[in-house]
């Protein structure tokens, strides 16, 4: 067998003769339309990767054990991906050297093709665990109800198709997320002790009350200052208050038991962060809540990119284009992520810490407490 090559490796010739178009011949492409494929293609050779990095992130999580020194591999797979997001977004900038006039040039024959059939995005969406329910219309109907009608037929279509259903049938990396969450202790409480139950309630309700003085004491400095009528800032930060309750309490969630301490498991990370064993986990929820941003950055630069090409047309496969582009930069997946950045207080304001020691590190003698997960 021949030394392997660099080019043997990277199977070069094969990569570098995929940019035909439909013609399969570049000779036949229009002026800029190379352009246009390579970018494309890049993007989804860097989907193929994000994916790759969030499954490894997803398959550290949903261990029915996570150990402590799994989580640094966590948050390492999930920065590459944040680092891949970054860049695809930045490579917008290679795709607005196209103008309008360039772009129209070979664009009906496109037609009807679209960027919203990119099924490795759609992939990214259900790994990262959208609901069918949160899908935004494209303008006439689920984009992934779409794949599947335009995919039957083709070998393509049908490949396409069939990476989206594998996608809906696996572990979301939000549900293992929340899996992990779920067996954290709070207050040196684990799932399955006794009270435990008690104890995180009694930990929202000492929250609860330390927002409340927190916010006595803003409406005095508001109403002090005359920046605010005494009437209208307690509406406001009573307002305030009874979402934060509605929100921990989980009140009128399908589990509130099981959501109640996912979301108290969030607000103890963060508000004791500096403890040995809580510091990876907290680096571990902003290093999700970096990747949401860049996915929402993602989306935003991809309409401005469309919309500084071509306006506001109807998309090449039938959409809405940059109104339904616009539309899904609302996309939240890890909802409880970014509201408890809502409700969060400062070091001093947060309630004492029980059991303190069961949050440092082991010594080389064993001593020392309980892990920061429960095993189950």
């Amino acid at each position: 067998m021949a030394t392997p090559s660099y080019w043997d490796y990277l199977k070069l010739q094969d990569l570098l003769n995929l940019q035909g178009g439909l013609e399969d011949d570049e000779s036949q492409l229009g002026p800029d339309e190379l352009h246009f494929i390579v970018v494309h293609q890049a993007f989804e050779l860097w989907f193929k990767l994000t994916l790759n990095e969030l499954r490894l992130a997803r398959d550290h999580l949903a261990a029915p054990h996570v150990p402590e020194q799994h989580i640094p591999h966590v948050v390492h797979h999930l920065r590459r991906a944040n680092t891949i997001l970054q860049l695809c977004a930045d490579q917008f900038g290679v795709m607005e050297t196209l103008t309008p006039q360039d772009f129209l040039a070979f664009r009906d024959k496109l037609i009807p093709s679209s960027g919203f059939q990119s099924f490795q995005m759609r992939e990214v969406e259900l790994l990262c665990g959208l609901a069918d329910g949160e899908r935004v219309d494209s303008g006439f109907g689920d984009p992934l109800a779409a794949i599947r009608r335009m995919g039957k037929g083709s070998e393509a279509g049908e490949y396409a198709i069939a990476r989206l259903e594998a996608a809906m049938e696996e572990q979301s990396l939000r549900d293992a997320l929340h899996a992990w969450l779920w067996r954290t202790p709070i207050q040196g409480s684990a799932p399955g002790d006794p009270g435990d139950e008690a104890a995180i309630t009694a930990f929202v309700d000492r929250y609860l009350e330390s927002m409340g003085q927190r916010y006595a004491a803003q409406i005095e400095r508001l109403v002090g200052a005359g920046v605010m009528e005494r009437a209208a800032a307690e509406t406001k930060f009573n307002g305030m208050l009874a979402l934060a309750g509605e929100f921990l309490r989980a009140e009128g969630a399908e589990d509130p038991v099981r959501l109640r301490r996912i979301r108290a498991a969030i607000v103890f990370i963060e508000s004791y962060r500096e403890l040995p064993l809580l510091a990876w986990p907290r680096l571990l929820l902003e290093t999700v809540v970096e990747m949401e941003s860049r996915l929402v950055l993602f989306r935003s630069r991809h309409a401005r990119m469309v919309e500084r090409i071509i306006g506001r047309r109807v998309g090449t496969g039938g959409s809405a284009g940059v109104d339904y582009l616009d539309n899904t930069t609302k996309y939240r997946v890890f909802k409880e992520l970014w509201a408890v950045r809502t409700i969060l207080l400062p070091r001093d304001a947060v309630p004492t810490l029980q059991q303190a020691d069961a949050y440092g590190f082991v010594d080389e003698a064993g001593i020392s407490s309980v892990r920061i997960e429960a095993t189950t």
